[in-house]
């Protein structure tokens, strides 16, 4: 059993030098020896227990190098060099998310069976949809799990302008901060995991599948074992992270239809644009009876389709038709004219955009 860690540094000479460095900065004395002519002395601050030793050969020593956190996001002082050689840098706790400059294209993915798929975290296998990630700017993944029963989770949350989380096929039972008890999604249902919302997944079905799609395509990944799931609350309007977005479970049994944003298809509506303020929306798509080819060029940031199940026809301006099927899917990018027809009668499409409400170029 353990009761604490120390981080052990060359204390250099004098000593006192550089305890008083660290104190300057924070840290306070805990234990010195011997208290005449200090050779090692123990210090705490910012979460840490600093022991300098000046038996310690610093010649022979890499110097030490700390990050000391603070709460100002935009946080730009200089780094300082201590007398025994070791650096600190400043930086923020919590910075402002940093979105890459977007790099449109348009992307096609073709669903290749268990061989596209790639070991992940959690014993999760993944499918990478935007290889390219539009310079950094959005991911999206067909995530596998093969063998069902409990996922070795941890409790984390992720700093994120947006993800959702779609149950494609079989269930996943996920435990959500301030949301109740641990929630199943089945097939058709839908997540939103707004930022920095603690989660953990619990269990799955054999062979369950989703497609996660979430901006930026780097994003930090917290684990955070002091926050039980559940929390033995339940929020239901409560923000997070610095948009204010709020958590969705979207239940496809319940939901209602309205037509789509193109005419022949009508589209059940997932929530998302509501619980972003428009800043993204969900649907998913299907065609009423037999329609004639439909026409888009959009003005919209990001606009993601995945085919559910059966098939459609995409054609660009200018290019061949591509007969999609099951599991493909592509990324249109802004001002580029397209038709989607021939969709098959059990077609269904899943559309992401940002933002909700998508704009005609």
């Amino acid at each position: 059993m353990t009761s604490g860690a120390q981080v052990v540094l060359a204390g250099g000479m004098p000593l006192s030098a550089t305890i008083n460095f660290f104190t300057g900065l924070g840290w306070k004395v805990r234990t010195i020896v011997p208290a005449d002519d200090p050779t090692m002395a123990v210090l705490e601050g910012h979460g840490l227990s600093l022991r300098l030793d000046s038996t310690i050969d610093d010649g022979a020593t890499r110097p030490g190098h700390l990050r000391i956190l603070t709460d100002d996001p935009h946080e730009t002082r200089p780094p300082l060099t201590a007398p025994n050689g070791t650096v600190v840098e400043f930086a923020a706790a919590n910075p402002p998310l940093e979105l890459p400059p977007l790099e449109e294209a348009f992307v096609l993915s073709r669903m290749a069976g268990d061989d596209a798929f790639h070991e992940g975290r959690a014993g999760m296998r993944y499918r990478d949809l935007i290889p390219g990630r539009l310079g950094g700017r959005f991911i999206a993944s067909h995530i596998l799990i093969p063998n069902g029963g409990p996922v070795g989770d941890y409790v984390h949350y992720h700093n994120v302008r947006f993800q959702m989380i779609y149950c494609y096929r079989g269930w996943v039972t996920v435990a959500y901060e301030d949301q109740g008890d641990p929630i199943t999604l089945h097939e058709g249902d839908c997540f939103l995991q707004p930022s920095t919302i603690r989660h953990r997944v619990l269990e799955a079905s054999d062979r369950m599948q989703v497609i996660e799609v979430g901006c930026p395509a780097v994003h930090e990944t917290w684990g955070d074992p002091d926050t039980p799931l559940p929390t033995g609350r339940t929020l239901p309007e409560r923000g997070y992270g610095a948009d204010g977005h709020r958590f969705v479970h979207h239940v496809a049994a319940t939901a209602a239809w309205a037509p789509w944003r193109l005419d022949g298809y009508e589209a059940r509506d997932l929530g998302i644009a509501q619980a972003t303020d428009g800043d993204a929306g969900v649907r998913v798509v299907r065609p009423l009876g037999t329609p004639a080819p439909v026409h888009e060029r959009h003005g919209a940031e990001f606009v993601f389709t995945f085919v559910l199940d059966g098939g459609i026809t995409l054609q660009r301006d200018g290019e061949d038709p591509i007969r999609l099927s099951e599991g493909d899917s592509f990324v249109m990018p802004s001002a580029t004219g397209y038709t989607l027809s021939e969709p098959s009668a059990d077609c269904q499409l899943l559309d992401v955009t940002l933002p909700g409400a998508v704009p005609a170029a």
